[in-house]
């Protein structure tokens, strides 16, 4: 397996950048089972960056934001309507949870949903727009909200 580890510095860095949206495409949010990649990039176009969106297909509840730099390096995953998940140390972390890059562990780790930034998890649309308030995304995608958002 390749090994994608940068220094927590960067990765700090690059969760703080602020990201803007690449084109002027109108994406549509995805219905049950769906998924959506939507580029950015840091202001001064040195840095790509993707927003990935992904929809439980059988369970509603479900879903998965994600924050990536360099088509590979997970910064931010937000989880929630899923499974608890287990931190390299034995430490199970309940759902809604959300994962930080950690240099030596890349995603493996999550913390509790911070319920100052992410104050309505149920409603995916708002969650939506607290997690790329929360990547620092300042010029954002335009995105529709489909009919199951």
């Amino acid at each position: 397996m390749a090994n994608f580890d940068i220094l927590q510095s960067e990765a700090d860095a690059l969760i703080a950048m602020e990201k803007i949206k690449v084109n002027d495409d109108v994406n549509e949010y995805p219905d049950l089972g769906g998924s959506l990649r939507i580029p950015l990039t840091s202001e001064d176009k040195r840095e790509e960056f993707i927003v990935d969106i992904t929809r439980g297909k059988i369970e509603i509840a479900k879903g998965t934001l994600q924050n990536r730099a360099r088509q590979v390096i997970i910064l931010l995953r937000l989880d929630y309507g899923g499974a608890l998940h287990r931190n390299p140390d034995g430490e199970e972390i309940p759902c809604p949870h959300l994962h930080i890059y950690r240099e030596g562990y890349g995603d493996k780790w999550a913390v509790p949903i911070p319920i100052q930034d992410f104050p309505n998890i149920h409603d995916h649309w708002q969650t939506l727009q607290d997690f790329t308030r929360y990547c620092n995304i300042t010029d954002k995608p335009k995105i529709t909200k489909g009919l199951f958002a």
